[in-house]
């Protein structure tokens, strides 16, 4: 018998931890490859991890809501199969959900001092110091071991562990009376029937206020005649579906078109990492769509710039099927360099979208309206019916001015308006 070192897997690229929410077995438990062995959660997707071998479950290291990094081991597994490992299993800490060790209860190791110069937090460090009551400020106080002076999970966890010795220090510096500080104010939130976020809400609201904190928001908008287009769909829609067994809907036709733009402005396509811009070497493009339970997420469609049209319109129907099965993957949503929302999905006319973290832009497509429009044909100016639809752009103002982020929006409306009537399927 061999003793198999059960490690938290690599749940996406852009993914360091996650959240144990149940284990389906117990110690003493007998377990099979790929039988599922516990279900965790991310700040994107919630995912079931198999068993990678069978045996009889030694030791759980970790309970139900314990943050975990990936390639921590998590469990030990006795087994018949051999392994080779130099690794020794280090005995856990009673208090699971404060990890520490011998190394870290001083901070000669740390980089920082009293007050951090990096104010960037992660939203799982935001929902850990929400946790514990700590502010904003309190945390630009912790002593960092991350890169680049990045405050680290263990660094916030070793600080609470520590007994926050900086709860009411005020920092070495003079304090910027410019700085903005949202006021602690008391408001009557009044009377009602209480309903309780569900644990999604709760991520999906993390992610909303850090992507407004940390990304200054600027909208532009629009207009465009999507006529042509509206009526190469209609006209082809029923032969599309015979001929490749797929629903034609408007969502790949916006998709190839937002795809051809991004490859024109690719300083669009791309994410912020302190002071560097990364332009993004793939397009993968991120679609808004709503759950059966009301909330939002958003899978991808990957490589969307060097798919056809039958490949986009496959994509699309099987991640929104996915979606309304609850049955997306972690692979299914991860690796996103920029979003559309299609907010006329809802009847909406227009929206301004907040941006989809690390992306630095997300687009809104409002819905797709007939109204009398003054159109200039040889005649002179004439009033027709046209199908209009008004996009959106909210854009990051830190490294997209209105320059870039106007010009890539009027390329996507001129790729819809420019539709080819005579194309074929």
């Amino acid at each position: 018998m061999s003793r198999f070192e059960f490690k938290m897997p690599k749940l996406g690229e852009s993914i360091t931890e996650a959240a144990i929410i149940k284990w389906f077995k117990n110690v003493g438990d007998t377990i099979d490859n790929d039988e599922i062995f516990l279900e965790v959660a991310t700040d994107k997707v919630d995912a079931e991890v198999p068993s990678t071998v069978s045996g009889i479950v030694e030791e759980i290291l970790f309970k139900s809501n314990d943050i975990v990094a990936v390639g921590d081991i998590i469990a030990i597994i006795e087994t018949n199969q051999k392994y080779s490992s130099s690794k020794k299993k280090t005995k856990q800490p009673e208090n699971k959900s404060i990890q520490t060790s011998k190394k870290n209860k001083t901070s000669k190791n740390f980089k920082s001092a009293i007050q951090n110069t990096n104010t960037f937090f992660s939203p799982l460090i935001i929902s850990i110091a929400k946790e514990h009551h700590i502010s904003f400020e309190e945390l630009a106080r912790i002593p960092v071991s991350g890169n680049k002076d990045r405050l680290r999970k263990s660094d916030l966890f070793q600080y609470i562990n520590d007994g926050r010795p900086y709860k009411f220090t005020q920092p070495l510096a003079e304090p910027d009376h410019t700085i903005y500080r949202i006021p602690q104010l008391n408001f009557d939130k009044g009377t009602g029937k209480i309903v309780k976020m569900d644990r999604m809400r709760q991520m999906i609201a993390d992610h909303m206020v850090y992507s407004k904190h940390t990304s200054p928001h600027v909208t532009s908008y629009v207009e465009a005649d999507l006529t042509e287009m509206v009526q190469w769909r209609n006209a082809n829609k029923m032969a599309f579906q015979e001929k490749y067994n797929e629903k034609l809907t408007f969502t790949p036709l916006f998709i190839e078109a937002v795809a051809k733009a991004l490859k024109d402005y690719p300083a669009i396509n791309a994410s912020v990492d302190g002071s560097n811009i990364i332009i993004k070497e793939t397009i993968n493009i991120g679609m808004a769509t709503a759950l059966p339970n009301g909330n939002l997420i958003v899978p991808v469609i990957k490589n969307a710039d060097s798919k056809n049209l039958k490949q986009l319109a496959s994509d699309v129907n099987k991640l929104a099927l996915k979606a309304t099965k609850n049955s997306l993957s972690a692979d299914d949503i991860k690796g996103s360099t920029f979003t559309i929302s299609n907010v006329g999905t809802f009847g909406s006319l227009m929206g301004t979208p907040i941006i989809n973290q690390p992306a630095v832009a997300i687009l809104a497509l409002g819905i797709i309206k007939k109204r009398p429009e003054v159109i200039t044909t040889k005649k002179g100016d004439e009033i027709a019916v046209r199908s209009m639809m008004y996009l959106s752009l909210s854009f990051d103002h830190r490294v997209v001015d209105g320059y870039l982020g106007g010009s890539f929006l009027r390329r996507i409306s001129d790729y819809l308006e420019k539709f080819d009537l005579n194309r074929t399927i």
